[in-house]
């Protein structure tokens, strides 16, 4: 094994994946061939997956709306949405890790009571938010070499399933874990108002080009998330792409790739 990969990570690595990675078999393929040289270190994957939603909601004669780049989920598409990620797009990502001789047990964030969540204020229907709960179920998954893949389904205390931003639900694995938090994105990074890689980020700069609609949309979302794990966690968040896995390795070896969210 690569000399780089034997490197043991000090904490967890938490990879959340999402967008065009999961609609190109060769892109997820890719990154999970990275993972399986990091033996040695523990790894879980929080991913969402919606373009596999929409197509969905679609064929089903629903349509998709969105607030400030985040999923409306009405209560009627709930059902859907929950067979969409916990069901069609974790199972698949499960059995292409198992092919590559990855141990991958799929979980979604509501079991071994991982993560609670209370229904957003957003107005943005069965949408959740989450907060880290128990750890015991994921502790004993890493110690003994599996790899968790978890769709960003969760539930109210009442049982009710609930819809959670992919990057908010990696944020709050994060958590849990005490871990590193990489971001994978559809590009390599935020981009500043001239097209430029912003090589660092921190509360003051993002708060100025969201302002000025340079980061918009769902890179919006994904910049407060990781501002606020960045906070919550006291240290930088990695936002990088997916289309080159093998950074992986140098994330774990202390080199910086992509855009680093700074804690304030």
């Amino acid at each position: 094994m690569n000399s780089l990969a034997k490197k043991q990570a000090v904490k967890p690595l938490v990879i959340k994946i999402g967008g065009a990675i999961l609609e190109k078999e060769s892109a997820l393929t890719a990154l999970l061939s990275v993972i399986a040289k990091l033996e040695n270190n523990q790894v879980v994957l929080v991913h969402g997956g919606g373009c596999v939603v929409d197509e969905m909601l679609a064929q089903a004669g629903f349509t998709t709306e969105k607030k400030h780049g985040l999923r409306v989920t009405p209560k009627e598409q709930i059902a859907l949405i929950s067979g969409a990620l916990a069901g069609t797009v974790n199972k698949a990502i499960v059995a292409t890790a198992n092919s590559l001789e990855l141990a991958a047990v799929g979980l979604s964030l509501n079991d071994g009571d991982m993560i609670s969540c209370s229904l957003s204020t957003q107005g943005l229907g069965q949408v959740g938010i989450p907060k880290t709960n128990n750890s015991k179920l994921l502790d004993h998954l890493l110690k003994s070499n599996f790899l968790p893949v978890i769709s960003s389904i969760g539930a109210l205390a009442n049982g009710d399933l609930v819809n959670v931003n992919a990057d908010d639900a990696a944020v709050a694995i994060c958590q849990l874990l005490n871990a590193e938090l990489l971001l994978l994105t559809d590009v390599n990074g935020v981009k500043d108002g001239s097209g430029e890689y912003i090589e660092s980020l921190n509360n003051e700069l993002a708060e100025q080009l969201i302002e000025q609609g340079v980061i918009a949309g769902g890179m919006t979302a994904k910049v407060n998330a990781a501002l606020h794990a960045a906070n919550q966690l006291r240290r930088s968040i990695a936002v990088a792409s997916w289309q080159s896995p093998e950074q992986i390795i140098n994330l774990l070896n202390g080199e910086n790739i992509g855009t680093r969210i700074e804690a304030n």
